[in-house]
Parts: structure tokens; C-alpha cells; sequence
């Protein structure tokens, strides 16, 4: 891995790169945060008229941001409603993630979902220096967003909750799911890179062995050193491919 005026490049020993989905090839953030909206604010207006306490609505700025964003769905209903002082049993946390699953899916298939240009270009640059690429996805519908967004058939595989069993699914990702990745693109973890926005994501990779484990935080604040990644960026035009060798990191 070379740096060079605040770009990190892929080179040396690098054959594959693993990309998660969500916030690092599919810009979803605003759909996301929508959907737990109108998931939320439903279920905080009934639950405040039946405690009789003040109904105060899901912030899809803040709150977002600090309880679901880069989680897996259930993880970001727990702990949201934990910090309102709610704790539901597992089965009513499922239909909530549900829900959203659904309402997201919904405006994906009205709307559509877009890829980061630069995320693009750094799959292209990777094919041509004979990289291969995989993308990972906690959620069940991983793929069907990528088709959705026009690059499913970018990547050498595509993992997502549907085509993963096995692994700790859908609570938080496992560092299986990304082994996994690595071995259908014929790579060893320590020639892999890892690429994802989730502290838990990179968290994982980390206690994977990856050779290289870089966090994407293009909303600020996300401290994703402190959960293993190796390099940060806020976008991955700041991630270059250089050229590959036999030798270790430079």
C-alpha cells in the first residue's frame, strides 16, 4: 500500500477487493433514512398515546446518523429505540426491520438507487490491473439493489444475506461472510482489500486478517479507525490502484 498526498493506493500484493454495498457503491443514505422514518413515527406516536408521554419523531438527520446508519437493519431499530428508552422482544425488532426492508425496496423500485461515480471508477481501474471484485451486503436484497443501480455485473460475485448462509446474519456482519468473498474470488484474506462504512463491517474484516481494511465516511465523525479500518477516506476517488508485485507493502 503506497500513500501519497492523502491518497491511499491498492498495489503490491493486493489480487482482490471486497466492497460493501450500502454507502460505498449505492448512495442510499436519504432513501434509508426516509424508510425508517416512516417506520418509526407511526410506532412513537402509539406507544407515546399509550404511556401518555410526549411524541417526539425519528430525526433522519440525527438520529440517523447516530443509531442506523451503517447498521444492519435490526441493530439500527434496537438501538434507536434504546435511546428512547424502548426495548422490544425480538419478534417486534424483526417486524420493524421488516417494514423497513419493505419501504425501502418500495422507493428503490420507484425511484431508484444510484452508484458513487467514483466507486465506479475505482471497480473499472481494478478490472484492468486484473483485480477482482466482489460485493457484500448484510441485507437479503444486496443484489437486487446493485441491478437496480445498473452495476450488478461489475463484480466477479455478489454476496448478500440471500446467498450467504450460514453466517451471523442479519445482527451484525461476520468476518465468514467476508472470508467467504475472498476465497470465491480466489484470493487469501491477506491479499484482499476490504472497503465498508460500517464500524461493525470493519470491525469484522479486521479480525479477518485483511491486508488492507479501509473505511469509507463520507458523513463525518465516524471515528471507523477506532474499529479497525487502516485508512479513511470520504470518498473513494481519494483510493488509487497502483501496480502489482510479488514483493510486501512498500
Amino acid at each position: 500500500m503506497h500513500m501519497r498526498s492523502g491518497e491511499c493506493e491498492l498495489s503490491g500484493d493486493i489480487t482482490a477487493v471486497i466492497f460493501g454495498v450500502d454507502g460505498v457503491v449505492i448512495d442510499s443514505a436519504r432513501t434509508s433514512a426516509g424508510a425508517w422514518k416512516t417506520v418509526f413515527d407511526p410506532f412513537l406516536r402509539t406507544y407515546a398515546a399509550s404511556h401518555e408521554t410526549g411524541f417526539v419523531p425519528f430525526d433522519v438527520r440525527t438520529d440517523f446518523l447516530r443509531y442506523t446508519h451503517g447498521k444492519p437493519r435490526l441493530a439500527g431499530a434496537r438501538d434507536f429505540l434504546a435511546s428512547r428508552g424502548i426495548y422490544l422482544p425480538y419478534d417486534d425488532l424483526r417486524g420493524l426491520m421488516i417494514r423497513h426492508e419493505e419501504f425501502f425496496l418500495g422507493e428503490v423500485h420507484r425511484h431508484g438507487v444510484s452508484p458513487f461515480a467514483s466507486t465506479v471508477t475505482l471497480i473499472r481501474e481494478s478490472h484492468r490491473r486484473g483485480i477482482r471484485t466482489a460485493a457484500v451486503c448484510t441485507q437479503r436484497h444486496g443484489t437486487e439493489i446493485l441491478r437496480n443501480a445498473g452495476v450488478v455485473d461489475m463484480f466477479d460475485i455478489v454476496l448478500d444475506g440471500l446467498r450467504a448462509p450460514g453466517t451471523r446474519l442479519p445482527f451484525c456482519p461476520d468476518t465468514a461472510l467476508f472470508v467467504r468473498a475472498a476465497l470465491r474470488l480466489g484470493a487469501e484474506p491477506r491479499h484482499t482489500a476490504v472497503i465498508e462504512e460500517s464500524p461493525a463491517a470493519l470491525a469484522a474484516a479486521k479480525r479477518g486478517g485483511f491486508g488492507l481494511v479501509v473505511g469509507v465516511d463520507r458523513l463525518g465523525g465516524g471515528r471507523l479507525r477506532e474499529h479497525g479500518a487502516d485508512v479513511v477516506v470520504t470518498d473513494l476517488s481519494e483510493l488509487g490502484v497502483g501496480p502489482r508485485r510479488h514483493a510486501a507493502y512498500a
